[in-house]
C-alpha cells in the first residue's frame, strides 16, 4: 500500500505478545465475575491491540483530552478486553480487571462512561457507529482537528437496520476521519451470523454504501497494521475475519459458547498455554497525538436579548422554537442543530438559514441522528439540538435510554403533538411521546405554552444535564407571558387565578389556552377557576400543584393532548397521590384518533373549552353531592 511503512519483526510480535495478555485478562476477568463473554472478547484481541498500540494516537492519562483519538466499542459485550487494553495500558490497575461486574467496581459489565476512557455506552447493538459518526463530524467540520474515531462492531449486530443508517451518514458526509473495524467471527448469540464468514458480501455492502473496504485476515497483526494507518478519502471500514474464541481451544469457532465464562480448571488451562505463546513483558506506547482540538466553553450560555413578542400577538410554539434556536445560536457558536428532514415543519430551517455550517441534515433516519446527536455531543464538545416530528422519536426509543446510560447531554425538540395538528391523522400525531420522555431517567421534559415560553425552554435546556425535550405544537396561539417573565426547571405558572377559585384546572400548551377560554365562560356565570401552566412535565412541581388544589377544595382537572396513560394527568396524579381529600379528573385522548380539523378533533376528544366547563360542573356537582350526603 502507498506509503505504508512496515512495522519491524520486534513490534509486530510485541503487538502478538499483547493480543494474548488481553486475551488471558479477558479470561480471567470472566471466570472472576462468574459471567461475561470471553469468547467475543477473543476474537478482537489482535484488533484492539493494533488498535491501541499501534494505531490509534491518545495518552493513556487523559483519555478524554478533546484532541486524542476516539474509540467506541460498539460490540459493548466485548468490554473485557476494552478494559485489558486500557489496563495494559496504563490507565487500569491489571488487578481491578478481576472485580468486573462486581456492585463496587466500574468495570460494568457493557462500556458506561463512568468509565473515564468512555464516551459512550454501548450494549445495545448497532448504535456504536451512529456515535463515532458524531464524532467524527465534530472533528471534521467544527473542531477541525486531526483526530480519528474507530469503531469496532461486531457481525451480529450488522443486522440492525441502524448501522446502515450510520454507514449511509458516514458517506454522504465523506467522513474519512472515521474508521469501522467489522468483527467478522462468524457466530451470534443462538445461531451464526447471516453471512458467516462471506467477507466479500460485507465488504461488498460497505462499497456499496459509498465507504472504502478492506478484507483482513482478523488475527494478523501485519495485515491489520497495514490497513488501518492508510489514509482514505471515504470512510474506512476494516473487514475482519476472526475466529470466535481465538487462543481457546475447546471454544474455538463453536456454537454455545456465547457469553460462558470458562470454568476455573479450563481457564487455568488455557491461559497457562497462552503465557506460554508470549515472548517478552515489554510495553508498547501509543503514538503521540497532536493537540490540535479548539477550547470550547459550554457554560452559561444566555440568550443576547429578552424574547420579543408581544401579548396577543399568536405563534406557533414549533415556529418559536426554530426562532430560538438561530438566537441561541448566535450566542456560542457552538450550537449545533439537526433534524431528520422536516427543517421546514420544526422550522429548524430558520437556524440552517443563518447557520449553515452548523446544521447538519440527518434524513429520515431518526434513529441514528439521535446517535449522532450523543456523539456529536460528547466530550462537551457542542450544545446539540435535535429536531422531528416528537411521534417519530418512538422509533428512537432505544437510542434515547442508551443516551441516558451515557449521561449524554442531548436536546430534543418534537413538533406536531397530539391531535391539534389535525387532517393529518393519527400516524403522525405525536401522543405517546410524553410517557416515553417522562420514562427516561435523566431526562427533562419542557410543554411550553406560548413564543415567550418556548424561548425560555430553549435557553434552559441548552443549560441542563441530561436529555431535554421540548414538546412543541403547530397551532398558532397568543402570547400570555411579558418578555421579562422568568422560567425555571420545574416551576409551574399560576396564570388564572381568583380569591374565589373552586377548582384547579392544568394544562399545558393547546390545552391552557383551552383552560383560558373555558375559565372566561365560566366567569360569565359565576364559576371560578385557577388554571396552571406546568411548563415542565419532568421535574414536575408538585409544590405549586398541591398548594393551589388546596386553595380551591383539592378539585383538580388535568387536561392534555396525549393519550391518558403516562402523560401530563398521570404526572399530576402521582404528585398528588398522598393528599387527603383531593380529586383529580383527567380529561385526555381516549383512543387511536383520526383526521379533521384540529378544532374538530379537540371537540371529538373532549380536550376543549366546552368538556373543559362541563367538568368543572360535574366535579363541583359532584362534590356538593358528597357534602350533601
Amino acid at each position: 500500500m502507498e506509503n505504508y511503512h512496515k512495522p519491524d519483526k520486534q513490534t509486530l510480535q510485541e503487538l502478538r505478545n499483547i493480543a494474548n495478555r488481553l486475551r488471558i485478562n479477558s479470561i480471567k476477568a470472566t471466570t472472576a465475575a462468574g459471567s461475561g463473554h470471553p469468547t467475543s472478547c477473543c476474537s478482537a484481541a489482535e484488533i484492539m491491540s493494533v488498535l491501541f498500540f499501534h494505531t490509534m494516537k491518545y495518552k493513556p492519562d487523559d483519555p478524554r483530552n478533546p484532541s486524542y483519538d476516539r474509540f467506541v466499542m460498539s460490540k459493548g459485550h466485548a468490554a473485557p478486553v476494552l478494559y485489558a487494553a486500557w489496563a495494559e495500558a496504563g490507565s487500569l490497575q491489571e488487578s481491578e480487571l478481576l472485580n468486573l461486574r462486581k456492585i463496587d467496581s466500574i468495570l460494568e459489565g457493557h462500556p458506561v462512561p463512568k468509565q473515564p476512557f468512555v464516551d459512550v455506552a454501548t450494549g445495545s447493538l448497532g448504535q456504536g457507529l451512529g456515535a463515532a459518526c458524531g464524532m467524527a463530524y465534530t472533528g471534521k467540520y467544527f473542531d477541525k482537528a486531526s483526530y480519528r474515531v474507530y469503531c469496532l462492531l461486531g457481525d451480529g449486530e450488522m443486522s440492525e437496520g441502524s448501522v446502515w443508517e450510520a454507514m449511509a451518514f458516514a458517506s454522504f458526509y465523506n467522513l474519512n476521519n472515521l474508521v469501522a473495524i467489522l468483527d467478522i467471527n462468524r457466530l451470534g448469540q443462538s445461531d451464526p451470523a447471516p453471512l458467516q464468514h462471506k467477507v466479500e458480501k460485507y465488504r461488498e455492502r460497505c462499497e456499496a454504501f459509498g465507504w472504502h473496504a478492506v478484507i483482513v485476515d482478523g488475527h494478523s497483526v501485519e495485515e491489520l497494521c497495514k490497513a488501518l494507518c492508510q489514509p482514505h478519502s471515504q470512510p474506512t471500514a476494516i473487514v475482519a475475519q476472526t475466529i470466535k474464541g481465538k487462543g481457546i481451544p475447546a471454544t474455538e469457532d463453536k456454537m454455545g459458547w456465547h457469553g460462558k465464562p470458562l470454568p476455573k480448571d479450563m481457564a487455568e488451562s488455557v491461559i497457562k498455554d497462552l503465557q506460554s505463546q508470549i515472548t517478552s513483558d515489554k510495553k508498547l506506547s501509543p503514538p503521540t497525538p497532536t493537540e490540535d482540538a479548539p477550547p470550547v466553553n459550554l457554560k452559561n450560555i444566555q440568550m443576547p436579548s429578552e424574547p420579543k413578542y408581544i401579548l396577543g400577538e399568536k405563534m406557533a410554539t414549533r415556529k418559536a422554537y426554530g426562532m430560538a434556536l438561530e438566537k441561541l445560536g448566535r450566542a456560542n457558536n457552538r450550537v449545533v442543530v439537526m433534524d431528520a428532514d422536516t427543517k421546514n415543519s420544526t422550522f429548524s430551517e430558520i437556524f440552517k438559514n443563518k447557520f449553515p455550517d452548523r446544521y447538519v441534515e440527518c434524513y429520515i433516519a431518526e434513529q441514528n441522528m439521535v446517535s449522532v446527536a450523543v456523539g456529536c455531543a460528547a466530550r462537551d464538545r457542542n450544545v446539540v439540538f435535535a429536531s422531528a416530528f416528537a411521534t417519530f422519536f418512538t422509533r428512537a426509543f432505544d437510542q434515547l435510554r442508551m443516551a441516558a446510560i451515557s449521561e449524554s447531554n442531548i436536546n430534543l425538540c418534537g413538533s406536531h403533538c397530539g391531535v391539534s395538528i389535525g387532517e393529518d391523522g393519527p400516524s403522525q400525531m405525536a401522543l405517546e411521546d410524553l410517557a416515553m420522555f417522562r420514562a427516561i431517567p435523566t431526562a427533562t421534559v419542557f410543554y411550553p405554552s406560548d413564543a415567550v415560553s418556548t424561548e425560555k425552554a430553549v435557553e434552559l435546556a441548552a443549560n441542563t444535564k441530561g436529555i431535554c425535550f421540548i414538546r412543541t405544537s403547530r397551532p398558532e396561539n397568543p402570547v400570555i407571558y411579558n418578555s421579562n417573565e422568568e422560567f425555571r426547571v420545574g416551576q409551574a405558572k399560576v396564570v388564572y387565578k381568583n380569591s374565589k377559585d373552586q377548582v384547579t384546572v392544568i394544562g399545558a400548551a393547546v390545552t391552557l389556552h383551552e383552560a383560558l377560554d373555558a375559565a372566561e365562560q365560566l366567569k360569565e356565570e359565576k364559576i371560578y377557576i385557577r388554571v396552571i401552566d406546568l411548563f415542565t412535565i419532568k421535574p414536575l412541581d408538585s409544590k405549586t400543584i398541591i398548594e393551589n388544589a388546596r386553595a380551591t377544595g383539592g378539585r383538580i382537572i388535568t387536561v392534555e393532548d396525549h393519550y391518558y396513560e403516562g402523560g401530563l394527568g398521570e404526572a399530576v396524579c402521582s404528585a398528588v397521590v398522598n393528599e387527603h381529600d383531593f380529586t383529580v379528573e383527567r380529561l385526555a385522548v381516549s383512543h387511536v384518533p383520526r383526521s379533521g380539523k384540529p378544532r374538530e378533533l379537540l371537540t371529538l376528544f373532549k380536550i376543549d373549552s366546552k368538556a373543559i366547563v362541563q367538568a368543572v360542573k360535574k366535579i363541583l356537582n359532584d362534590t356538593a353531592n358528597k357534602t350533601t350526603k
